[in-house]
């Protein structure tokens, strides 16, 4: 079983397709959307269960240069 999260990123003026196409070579996402508003990219992530998703976060996402904020929203039940 696995967790689903998903995160929300911004990103330094101009870098927004970088990051991007960072996260796409990284292969860690399901799905991957451009937003308006606070953020600039939301992504959808499946986490396996053995993992805290914390950690795997911050060492399989968030050392993408050029992000300047996350969100994280956990997921709990599908309905």
């Amino acid at each position: 079983m696995t967790t689903c999260v998903f995160v929300q990123l911004r990103c330094h003026p101009g870098k927004t397709y970088e990051v991007a196409e960072a996260v796409i070579r990284r292969e860690i996402h399901s799905e991957l959307y451009s937003t308006s508003g606070d953020f600039d990219l939301l992504l959808k992530i499946y986490i396996p269960k053995e993992e805290d998703v914390g950690k795997y976060l911050n060492e399989k996402l968030l050392t993408i240069e050029g992000i300047s904020r996350s969100l994280t929203t956990l997921t709990f039940k599908a309905f």
